[in-house]
């Protein structure tokens, strides 16, 4: 990218008239990015005319509490380098939470140009001399692997991203300007980023709302077109929701909005709210919509009350077949809902026919979008689709080319697979381990009881239920589906616990009853008639294992407890990318050994 420079300069007219005074052409023709910030806020662009475009700052009421302004100036930058670079730093800033971003969403999308592997190498360059000048107050790494980063609502899209967020959009205001209703379904596997969509469309809404005349949209961005004034006075009072069934990702959302310029967290609402909510919505949109519920026992007798409460009185008898799903369409005039089918974990989901017909009708509208680019696995798209077929016995061995360069292990050792895990997660971050529920969760009631016992291990279940991935100690314990469905890790330590086994008689997995112990994961439905046998539970237990190894960027780590069954998948799971690092005593300060571990060998 050629040599660059950060010019520091108070954002003041005097200081901006002196910084014209420098004999540099590139202060009034050449492309840059600048920064301005305050104490709690800050701002980021890019322009051709940097005097020019500070010069037009300085009036702008959103602008007076700023003081400070960055400008950086490169060799070799161009139009479409410094559009990266702008959202590069835009979405770091919002990951370091130092400063409230300002910026609109206005759609700066993942595309190539000349050189752009080149540019983006120099990146991390411009960050540290930007953190050198006291805008970032984290390191690179500390920011990448924060959820404040991960679910940053300033994500570059990729391509089919940004053609089902244009079209959701664009179909929204024609269904308004229709005075229709309408009901929007976008599907995707895991990894797809449909969480990050969601977060990303109610952005963007908010943003075209919140617009006006004088705002600062770059043509080129691939939304702009939506802020003009005829759009924003369609959403004149417009009340939107961002539903999440999930608590434990539902809290990291809330904290995102609530360090976001345009959003707040009260947007954040779980199915209960909106269900007992007397103001009707005009747009709800659903994350993991998979994970709504029908009628069907609840966590707690007080959601056991509400149920029936609610749908009383949005139908004026407690009609046990309406689901939450009933509830949202009751409760709004428009949904975008982001399913994925095979991530449904529970019983007490909503069931597989009501997704069908939901999906159905939104393709008959011309209103279904699929999301297939995959972001979270570095292994590949075909990696969820392998995984899934190895938990439904239909795979046995990698492909030939393997998943390389993913950090794909199977290990015999459970204890050599934690030390393994933690060592990564001191030198990476986010290495943590997962299991199926298939141990009680002695420790939730006795903090000094042990969950499980297992090759001369003594670990425990997430000590937290929110945000537990974040949380300290977490890389010590071991997280349960409830805790990782819809976060991201840079590696996955998955136990596949003895809830699954492989009957060599009948050549298949079966699920094995007595060793799952989550207890609404198996409770039959007496209001609705509906008894679960083993295999309807296996097909939610093969859901569980799938989002678990699906979770790991850089890697995932396999250990099965079921002899047999670990005889069916080391093939599966150990191939070109089998690597075991050897202990050594090195680590022993990476991997705190704990009273109850079996001793190093």
């Amino acid at each position: 990218m050629g040599s660059f420079r950060v010019e520091p300069i108070p954002f003041s007219h005097r200081a901006v008239e002196d910084f014209g005074l420098i004999d540099d052409e590139r202060l009034r023709n050449w492309p840059v990015v600048y920064t301005l910030n305050g104490e709690k806020t800050v701002y980021v662009g890019e322009t051709g005319d940097v005097l020019k475009r500070l010069r037009e700052h300085l009036p702008a009421p959103s602008k007076q509490s700023l003081s400070a302004a960055r400008v950086v100036i490169g060799d070799e930058f161009n139009k479409s380098a410094c559009l990266d670079l702008e959202s590069y730093l835009i979405d770091l800033l919002a990951g370091d939470e130092t400063y409230e971003v300002m910026n609109a969403n206005a759609g700066q999308i993942d595309r190539n140009y000349y050189r752009r592997d080149d540019y983006r190498a120099s990146f991390p360059e411009v960050f540290n001399a930007l953190r050198e000048e006291g805008l970032f107050t984290r390191s690179l790494p500390e920011i990448e692997n924060r959820d404040l980063f991960k679910l940053s609502p300033f994500k570059k899209l990729t391509p089919d991203q940004a053609l089902s967020v244009e079209d959701i959009v664009g179909g929204l205001f024609s269904a308004l300007e229709a005075d229709e209703e309408s009901m929007t379904v976008v599907q995707g596997d895991p990894g797809t980023g449909k969480t990050v969509v969601a977060i990303y469309l109610t952005k963007l809404l908010r943003d075209i709302q919140r617009s006006d005349p004088n705002q600062e949209v770059d043509d080129d961005a691939r939304f702009s077109e939506f802020f003009a004034a005829q759009y924003s006075e369609l959403l004149k009072d417009f009340r939107i929701g961002l539903v999440v069934p999930q608590q434990s990702l539902r809290k990291s959302i809330e904290r995102v909005f609530s360090k976001t310029s345009g959003l707040d967290k009260s947007l954040v609402i779980t199915p209960f709210n909106v269900g007992a909510s007397k103001e009707r919505y005009d747009l709800l949109i659903v994350d993991e919509a998979h994970r709504l519920n029908q009628r069907a026992a609840q966590a707690s007798g007080l959601l056991n009350a509400k149920f029936p409460a609610i749908n009383v009185g949005l139908f004026g008898e407690d009609d046990v077949s309406k689901t939450q799903l009933d509830w949202i369409r009751a409760q709004s005039d428009h949904q975008v809902l982001f399913v994925d089918a095979l991530q449904s974990v529970r019983p007490a989901d909503l069931p597989r026919t009501q997704l069908e017909d939901m999906i159905a009708e939104s393709e008959s509208a011309g209103r279904h979008h699929r999301l297939r680019t995959q972001h979270r696995v570095r292994a590949g798209e075909d990696y969820v689709a392998y995984v899934r077929a190895v938990l439904s016995g239909a795979a046995h061995e990698p492909p030939p080319e393997g998943f390389a360069p993913y950090d794909l292990r199977f290990f015999d050792d459970l204890a050599a697979m934690r030390r393994e895990i933690i060592r990564l997660d001191r030198s990476d971050g986010l290495a943590r381990l997962l299991a199926g529920y298939a141990w009680p969760w002695k420790s939730k009631r006795n903090p000094h009881l042990y969950d499980i016992e297992l090759d001369g291990l003594s670990l425990r279940w997430n000590s937290s239920e929110r945000d537990w991935v974040s949380s300290p100690g977490s890389v010590k314990e071991v997280g349960s589906i409830h805790t990782i469905q819809g976060y991201d890790l840079n590696y996955a330590g998955v136990i596949i616990g003895p809830d699954l086994r492989y009957d060599k008689v009948q050549r298949r997995i079966v699920f094995d009853r007595g060793n799952y112990f989550d207890a609404q994961g198996k409770k039959n439905n007496a209001m609705l008639g509906i008894t679960y046998s083993d295999d309807d539970i296996l097909a939610y237990v093969r859901n569980i294992y799938a989002v678990l190894l699906t979770r790991g960027i850089r890697g995932t780590f396999v250990y099965v407890c079921d002899r047999a069954l670990r005889d069916y998948m080391r093939p599966c799971f150990e191939g070109k990318s089998h690597m075991l690092v050897p202990w050594h005593p090195a680590l022993a300060d990476a991997a705190p050994r704990d009273p109850h571990e079996t001793p190093e060998r």
